[in-house]
Order: structure tokens, then C-alpha cells, then sequence
């Protein structure tokens, strides 16, 4: 069965109760979409963590080579990777006891949603975490 995304009422109440999020492909980058989101959700006052291992320090937050490198609890997993890198993305997740995995806007894999999933995860597919978040006018932190 094709994975479904939660209600909009549900995706305000997961953005509402965060306070970590963890970008996972986070870049230095001024030009990639996950330095504009990262930097959006640190205006919304998250505590943002960049996770890639190219990366040492990305708008001011250390970064750190993987989800399981990163010493505090994580809510939301946010992918800025290609498809067929995300399952084992979401078994990290799992690891290390996220609460969310979100991917993108135009990335999907149900084969990472499913994993996700079993390990107790909500999961968002094919979303931008900074659209959504101005659409449902979740209130900042």
C-alpha cells in the first residue's frame, strides 16, 4: 500500500512539538535548497544540526558526519538526499530514536517510509518542511 502523509493537522502538531531538527545533506552551499530551508528554520527559532559528512559548520551549526554522531535527541529527520539513498537514512532514524522522517519536496521512497515506519517513525514524503510550515502558520518557537 502507497504511503500517505499525515493530515494537515497532524504535520502542524509534529512542526508545533519539534524543537531539533536534523538536516540530513545540509550544505554550505548558498545556492542548494537545504541551506535556504535550514536557514529558515533556524529563523523560526528550531535548533537546526547539519548532517553531512563533506560539511564541518554550516550557517553557524556544526555539523556532524551522521545521525548518529549528533549528541541530542533528534524530532524531525529532514532529507535533502536522493531517493535511493534514503532506507538507510530511515534505519539511522530508527536508531536513534527520531520521531519524524520528512523527505523533501520531490523525494520519495516507500521502501524508507516503510522502514520508518516499523521503527515507530511518522513519516512525510514529497513536502517542503519550510512550505508547509508557512502554510499551516504553525506558530515559531
Amino acid at each position: 500500500m502507497a504511503h500517505r502523509n499525515p493530515s494537515d493537522g497532524e504535520l502542524k502538531q509534529i512542526l508545533a512539538s519539534a524543537s531539533t531538527i536534523a538536516v540530513v545533506g545540509a550544505s554550505s552551499d548558498l545556492d542548494r535548497s537545504s541551506n535556504g530551508i535550514m536557514g529558515r528554520l533556524l529563523q523560526l527559532g528550531y535548533r537546526v544540526i547539519p548532517v553531512n559528512p563533506n560539511e564541518t559548520e554550516v550557517l553557524g551549526q556544526k555539523a556532524y558526519p551522521s545521525l548518529s554522531s549528533v549528541p541530542v535527541p533528534i524530532d524531525i529527520v529532514d532529507v535533502f538526499r536522493r531517493p535511493e539513498y534514503t532506507p538507510a537514512i530511515a534505519d539511522e532514524a530508527v536508531k536513534v530514536h527520531a520521531k519524524t522522517l520528512w523527505l523533501q519536496q520531490g523525494i520519495r521512497n516507500e521502501d524508507a517510509a516503510t522502514r520508518a515506519e516499523a521503527g515507530g517513525l511518522t513519516v512525510v514524503m514529497d513536502a517542503c518542511i519550510g512550505t508547509v510550515h508557512a502554510m499551516l502558520r504553525v506558530p515559531r518557537k
